[in-house]
C-alpha cells in the first residue's frame, strides 16, 4: 500500500460524483483496501460494508477466484474489438447467463454500465417495434421516483427530481406512471405491502391519453432502489405485465440493483414470477470488480433482427467494451462464486433474520418507515424542518465514524449488504445503526 492511496496530495483535481465536493474535502473518508465484509479506512479502522458497495459488490471483496481470474486474462488477452470480432469468454459468459434468465429470456447484449444497459433496452424497444412495422410506437413510459442511470434516456425515463431539473427537457415523448409509495396505508409494512395494486391501472390512464399505438415500452424498477427502497404492492408487476400485453407494449425490468440475488433469486423477475421482455443488469454481474453491464431479451425480439442480407448490421449501436475481456473474465468468476456459494439464493435463507433486525429500529427517534425485502432495507427519517436531507447524512457521517457504511438517498437510509453477510454481522450493523439513530438529532 502505497503513501500516496493513504493520503493524496492534492483532492482538488477530482471532480466525485453524486458527493457533497467541499464537505468531502474538509474531511475526506478513504476507502484503501477491502475484504470480504470489510473495507479498510485510511486510517487504519475496519469499516463494516452495508450497502455492497453501491449495491454491486454481491459476493464481497477481494474474492479469491475473481481475482485470479483478473490475472489470468490480462496476461492473456486484454483487449478485443466487439465490432464484427468476437472473443471466447463473452460467448461463453453470454450462454452462462442465459441458463440462469427466466424464459423466454435467453439473449445477451453486453454494456459496461446500468445507465448504458438502460439507454440500450430503450433502443432496442424502439428499434423492435418499428422492425415489425409497429413505427408509430415511439413513446417511452417510466414511473415517478423511478431511477435508470445517469443517461438521456434513463433520466428522461427516470422519475428523481433532482436527477432531472438541471439538464433542460431530455426526450421527448415520455411519460410518466404515478410511483407506489404509500405511507398511509403502508407504512412499516414487512415485505411486499398489502395495499396499491391498483396503482398499476395509472398506466391505462396514460394509454388512454396518448394511445396504446404509440407507445413501445414501460420501465419499471422491480423494487426502485435509489429513491429510497419502494417495494411493489403485491399483485402490482403481475398487473403491469398484463396491461403492457393487451396492448402490445414491451416491459422493461430495470434490475441492475435487484439481479444477481439481492432479494433471494437470481433475479427479481424469479421473485415475483413476472418475467420481462426485457432485463437490464450491471452491479452484480461482476460483483462490482470491473464496469460491466447488460440486457436481456428473448429470441422473438433478438429474431425481429435477424432479417435482410447476412452481411448486413442489425442494429446500429454498441459500445468499444461490450464484453470487455477482463469483464468477462470477471463475470464468469464471480458465476462460479455465485454458484458454488449459493449466494443466489442465500438471501432467502437470512430473509427472516434481516426483516427483524430492520424493524428493530421502529422504536428509534425519528423514524417513520421501515421498508425490507430480500436483502435489502429502508429506514425513512422525519426531516428537519427546512433542512431536507441533513438528518440522515448526519448518521452517515456518524456511521462511518462508528465503523459502519450505509447510504441516504434523501432522508432515508438505504442497506443493501453482500451476500456473504452473517447473522453476526447483522447483529453489528444494527446494533451500531441503533446507536447512531439515538445519538443524532
Amino acid at each position: 500500500m502505497s503513501d500516496r492511496a493513504v493520503a493524496p496530495n492534492n483532492l482538488e483535481a477530482f471532480w466525485m460524483p453524486y458527493t457533497a465536493n467541499r464537505q468531502f474535502k474538509k474531511n475526506p473518508r478513504m476507502l484503501v483496501d477491502a475484504e470480504g465484509m470489510h473495507y479498510t479506512s485510511g486510517d487504519g479502522r475496519q469499516i463494516l460494508d452495508g450497502t455492497a458497495g453501491l449495491w454491486c459488490c454481491n459476493a464481497g471483496h477481494k474474492r479469491p477466484k475473481i481475482v485470479e481470474a483478473l490475472k489470468r486474462q490480462a496476461e492473456s488477452l486484454d483487449y478485443a474489438p466487439a465490432f464484427q470480432m468476437g472473443h471466447p469468454a463473452a460467448f461463453e459468459l453470454a450462454a452462462r447467463l442465459a441458463a440462469k434468465l427466466p424464459k423466454p429470456l435467453d439473449h445477451v447484449f453486453f454494456t459496461n454500465s446500468g445507465s448504458e444497459s438502460v439507454d440500450t433496452a430503450l433502443k432496442i424497444a424502439l428499434a423492435y417495434q418499428r422492425q415489425i412495422g409497429q413505427g408509430t410506437r415511439t413513446r417511452l413510459i417510466g414511473r415517478e421516483r423511478g431511477y435508470h442511470g445517469v443517461g438521456f434516456g434513463g433520466i428522461s425515463v427516470g422519475g428523481i427530481v433532482a436527477n432531472r431539473k438541471t439538464f433542460g427537457t431530455m426526450l421527448t415523448g415520455v411519460d410518466h406512471m404515478r410511483h407506489t409509495h404509500d405511507p398511509s396505508r403502508n407504512a412499516f409494512t414487512r415485505g411486499e405491502p398489502d395495499h396499491g395494486a391498483e396503482y398499476a391501472e395509472d398506466l391505462i390512464r396514460i394509454i388512454q391519453l396518448h394511445d396504446p399505438s404509440t407507445i413501445a415500452a414501460v420501465i419499471v424498477e422491480p423494487v426502485a432502489g435509489s429513491t429510497g427502497v419502494l417495494i411493489p404492492p403485491k399483485g402490482y408487476l403481475k398487473r403491469l405485465r398484463e396491461i403492457c400485453d393487451q396492448h402490445g407494449i414491451l416491459l422493461i425490468f430495470d434490475e441492475v440493483i435487484t439481479g444477481f440475488g439481492r432479494l433471494g433469486t437470481p433475479f427479481a423477475a424469479d421473485y415475483f414470477d413476472v418475467v420481462p421482455d426485457m432485463i437490464t443488469t450491471a452491479k452484480g454481474i461482476t460483483s462490482g470488480v470491473v464496469p460491466m453491464g447488460a440486457v436481456f431479451c428473448s429470441s422473438t425480439i433478438y429474431d425481429a433482427f435477424m432479417t435482410g442480407p447476412e452481411n448486413m448490421i442489425e442494429l446500429f449501436h454498441g459500445y468499444t467494451y461490450s464484453g470487455h475481456p477482463l469483464a468477462c473474465a470477471a463475470a464468469l468468476a464471480t458465476l462460479d462464486t455465485y454458484d458454488e456459494e449459493g449466494l443466489l439464493t442465500r438471501g432467502a435463507e437470512l430473509a427472516g433474520y434481516w426483516e427483524e433486525a430492520v424493524h428493530s429500529l421502529k422504536d428509534c427517534p425519528h423514524v417513520i418507515d421501515i421498508r425490507n425485502l430480500g436483502l435489502i432495507g429502508a429506514i425513512e427519517l422525519e426531516p428537519i424542518a427546512g433542512e431536507p436531507t441533513k438528518r440522515a447524512f448526519s448518521a452517515f457521517l456518524e456511521a462511518y465514524e462508528r465503523n459502519l457504511l450505509i447510504r441516504t438517498t434523501g432522508d432515508i437510509i438505504a442497506l443493501s449488504p453482500p451476500l456473504i453477510i452473517e447473522k453476526s454481522h447483522i447483529d453489528e450493523l444494527f446494533d451500531t445503526l441503533r446507536g447512531v439513530l439515538l445519538s443524532i438529532d
